[in-house]
Protein backbone atom coordinates (compact mmCIF):
# COMPACT_ATOMS: atom_id res chain seq x y z
CA UNK A 1 0.00 0.00 0.00
CA UNK A 2 1.35 3.75 -0.55
CA UNK A 3 -0.08 7.32 -0.42
CA UNK A 4 1.98 9.81 -2.70
CA UNK A 5 1.30 13.26 -0.33
CA UNK A 6 1.43 16.32 -2.44
CA UNK A 7 3.61 18.85 -1.12
CA UNK A 8 0.39 21.08 0.36
CA UNK A 9 -0.67 18.38 2.26
CA UNK A 10 3.15 17.35 3.17
CA UNK A 11 3.46 21.18 4.42
CA UNK A 12 0.30 20.75 6.36
CA UNK A 13 0.43 17.65 7.95
CA UNK A 14 4.06 18.64 9.08
CA UNK A 15 2.52 21.60 10.81
CA UNK A 16 -0.43 20.12 12.39
CA UNK A 17 2.52 17.99 14.83
CA UNK A 18 3.07 21.32 16.01
CA UNK A 19 7.32 20.43 16.34
CA UNK A 20 5.90 17.41 18.90
CA UNK A 21 6.54 13.54 17.95
CA UNK A 22 3.37 11.41 16.44
CA UNK A 23 2.12 9.14 13.77
CA UNK A 24 0.13 9.42 11.30
CA UNK A 25 -3.05 6.75 11.11
CA UNK A 26 -5.21 6.26 8.83
CA UNK A 27 -8.47 4.95 10.13
CA UNK A 28 -12.29 4.23 9.28
CA UNK A 29 -14.36 5.52 11.81
CA UNK A 30 -17.57 4.05 11.99
CA UNK A 31 -18.72 4.51 15.98
CA UNK A 32 -21.49 7.58 15.44
CA UNK A 33 -21.28 8.34 12.25
CA UNK A 34 -24.22 6.75 10.59
CA UNK A 35 -23.74 2.97 8.43
CA UNK A 36 -21.59 3.51 6.01
CA UNK A 37 -18.72 5.57 8.11
CA UNK A 38 -15.69 7.58 7.11
CA UNK A 39 -12.45 7.86 6.45
CA UNK A 40 -10.60 10.03 9.03
CA UNK A 41 -7.03 10.82 9.65
CA UNK A 42 -5.46 10.10 13.42
CA UNK A 43 -2.14 11.64 14.45
CA UNK A 44 -0.96 9.19 17.77
CA UNK A 45 1.12 8.86 20.06
CA UNK A 46 2.31 5.27 18.69
CA UNK A 47 0.94 2.90 16.03
CA UNK A 48 -1.13 -0.15 17.77
CA UNK A 49 0.42 -3.38 18.04
CA UNK A 50 -1.00 -5.03 14.64
CA UNK A 51 -1.01 -1.71 12.72
CA UNK A 52 0.97 -2.05 9.32
CA UNK A 53 3.02 0.69 7.69
CA UNK A 54 1.81 2.16 4.72
CA UNK A 55 4.63 3.77 2.56
CA UNK A 56 4.32 7.49 1.35
CA UNK A 57 6.66 10.07 -0.03
CA UNK A 58 6.92 12.05 3.56
CA UNK A 59 6.45 10.08 6.38
CA UNK A 60 5.26 6.48 6.78
CA UNK A 61 1.21 6.43 7.64
CA UNK A 62 0.13 3.22 9.48
CA UNK A 63 -3.46 0.79 9.40
CA UNK A 64 -5.37 -1.32 11.07
CA UNK A 65 -5.45 -4.45 8.78
CA UNK A 66 -8.99 -4.54 9.62
CA UNK A 67 -9.44 -1.10 7.50
CA UNK A 68 -7.17 -1.97 4.72
CA UNK A 69 -10.71 -3.00 3.13
CA UNK A 70 -11.69 0.27 2.77
CA UNK A 71 -8.55 1.83 0.88
CA UNK A 72 -6.89 1.12 -2.44
CA UNK A 73 -3.17 0.09 -2.89
CA UNK A 74 -2.11 3.18 -4.46
CA UNK A 75 -3.59 6.31 -3.39
CA UNK A 76 -3.07 10.28 -3.27
CA UNK A 77 -3.12 12.75 -0.50
CA UNK A 78 -3.71 16.14 -1.27
CA UNK A 79 -4.83 19.34 0.94
CA UNK A 80 -7.75 21.99 -0.35
CA UNK A 81 -6.20 24.83 -0.68
CA UNK A 82 -8.77 27.38 1.03
CA UNK A 83 -10.27 24.48 3.68
CA UNK A 84 -9.22 22.54 6.99
CA UNK A 85 -9.77 19.26 4.94
CA UNK A 86 -7.82 16.76 2.46
CA UNK A 87 -9.03 14.74 -0.19
CA UNK A 88 -8.00 11.29 -0.83
CA UNK A 89 -8.13 9.34 -4.25
CA UNK A 90 -6.86 6.52 -5.94
CA UNK A 91 -7.00 5.33 -10.12
CA UNK A 92 -10.42 4.30 -8.71
CA UNK A 93 -11.85 7.70 -8.05
CA UNK A 94 -12.30 9.78 -4.94
CA UNK A 95 -11.96 8.05 -1.45
CA UNK A 96 -13.05 10.61 1.02
CA UNK A 97 -13.28 14.50 -0.46
CA UNK A 98 -13.75 15.58 3.41
CA UNK A 99 -10.85 14.07 5.38
CA UNK A 100 -10.11 15.34 7.97
CA UNK A 101 -7.04 14.79 10.69
CA UNK A 102 -7.55 14.73 13.98
CA UNK A 103 -5.22 14.76 16.89
CA UNK A 104 -5.26 11.56 19.09
CA UNK A 105 -2.07 12.07 21.02
CA UNK A 106 -2.86 11.93 25.27
CA UNK A 107 -1.66 15.81 24.97
CA UNK A 108 -4.22 16.82 22.79
CA UNK A 109 -7.15 15.06 24.84
CA UNK A 110 -9.72 17.21 25.05
CA UNK A 111 -8.69 19.75 22.91
CA UNK A 112 -10.75 21.22 19.83
CA UNK A 113 -8.47 19.30 17.43
CA UNK A 114 -9.61 15.60 19.44
CA UNK A 115 -13.36 15.71 18.48
CA UNK A 116 -15.05 13.02 17.08
CA UNK A 117 -14.28 13.02 13.06
CA UNK A 118 -18.19 12.89 12.25
CA UNK A 119 -18.99 15.53 14.39
CA UNK A 120 -19.73 19.19 12.84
Amino acid sequence: MHIQITDLAAKRLTESLNDQPGYFKVFYDMEGCGCNGVVVMLIVDEPAALDEQIETNLVPFYVDPKHQLNLESSMKLNAQENYPAFTLSSDSGVISSNLRLRDARAAAVGTPAAVNACTL
